[in-house]
């Protein structure tokens, strides 16, 4: 970024090592959420997300493992990408799982988004790094979204669910199609994710020498994530990363079959919940906070693909919404493009009411 000529304001909060959705961080303090600042940011990149939904700064980067630039870009109203495996160097990040992590921008609009993009990726070089403005297919034709069948309807909160289907037709008015698509393996994802990345967190912070030595200054969550990934047995590792190679070829065969663009979902079930809120109940089942955020954003990491989270709309209470894009690897360019043309027909609108007083 400085090589691009940014000036670097400064660092932002996050959740600690990464390894958490909340960023509710006891060590240097809580991001709270521009829109209400009761409620959380999303995590792990909860500061860049409220930096740049707050107006502090023009963009942000963070880190994506299982949505954590996601998940904060949808629950503060601004833009995430998640690229593809490899696109961006996370070499010198210390890691939460190097089968998973993945370095991109969170930015105020989809152009934005691809100016960091370009200045950090050195794959995306010999790209074109403006945004067509055509919203076509790289074949000519007008481009098709496939929503997954039994994914994700029957755990979304009533405002994500009246948001998405507000905001489809929006895409149809664009030229896009719409197309329901079956992609077996998907509803296991977010277990192998979490077998992968609990067992690789703990490899890394015990080769560090900071776990179990130094385990009692961990925060209380990340501490009980790492105990957890001294139980994934070999046998459970492995055959996580063998169900990551099957949904591989699942999702891909999909995109092919059906001749998709990208898949479409929302990119949290639930807006914003409030500090300190572990659960939350939808049509008379409860569920963990940390599961929801992290249901519909760990396919794309388990994939390797990039994946982009645009704003569509605020719920009654005032509190964003994000929509996903998730496309195949290598496809940063066409998600910018997808989501560009959203943005331009759908709009947030409002900006957060910001009382720093309080």
């Amino acid at each position: 970024m400085k090589k691009a000529g940014a000036v670097i304001l400064g660092k932002t909060n996050m959740h600690e090592f990464a390894y958490g959705v909340t960023n509710e961080n006891p060590h240097y303090g809580t991001a709270r959420n521009p829109w209400d600042l009761e409620r959380i940011t999303g995590g792990s990149s909860g500061g860049s997300a409220a930096a740049v939904a707050a107006g502090l700064c023009y963009g942000s980067i963070g880190t994506d493992t299982g949505g954590s630039i996601r998940i904060p870009a949808s629950l503060c109203g601004v833009v995430g990408l998640k690229p593809g495996m490899g696109r961006v160097d996370a070499q010198d990040v210390i890691p939460l799982s190097r089968t998973l992590d993945v370095v991109g921008p969170i930015a105020r609009t989809v152009e934005d988004a691809a100016f960091l993009f370009a200045s950090i990726s050195a794959k995306w070089k010999n790209e074109p790094r403006s945004i067509p403005r055509r919203f076509t297919s790289a074949r000519g034709r007008r481009p098709v979204l496939g929503i997954p069948k039994g994914f994700f309807f029957d755990v979304l909160s009533p405002e994500v669910k009246l948001g998405f289907e507000t905001a489809l037709p929006a895409l149809k008015r664009q030229g896009a199609r719409l197309k329901e698509v079956a992609i077996p393996q998907l509803q296991e994802t977010e277990e192998a994710g979490n077998q992968i990345a609990w067992a690789e967190a703990t490899h890394y912070h015990q080769g560090a020498g900071w776990f179990p030595e130094h385990a009692s200054e961990y925060s209380d969550d990340v501490r009980a994530r790492l105990e957890m990934g001294t139980k994934v047995s070999a046998v459970d590792y492995l055959r996580a990363l063998e169900l990551r190679e099957k949904f591989i070829g699942a999702f891909y065969s999909a995109i092919l079959a059906d001749e998709l663009d990208a898949l479409i979902v929302p990119t949290t079930p639930i807006p914003a919940p409030r500090l300190g809120e572990g659960s939350i109940t939808i049509k008379d089942s409860s569920y963990s906070i940390r599961a929801l955020l992290l249901r519909l954003n760990r396919p794309a990491n388990l994939a390797g693909v990039p994946a982009i989270s645009v704003p569509c709309g605020l719920t009654d209470a005032g509190l964003p919404l994000g929509l996903q894009f998730i496309a195949v690897q290598n496809a940063e360019r066409k998600l910018l493009e997808i989501a560009y043309q959203f943005e331009q027909a759908y709009p947030l609108g409002a900006q957060p009411e910001l009382d720093f007083e309080k």
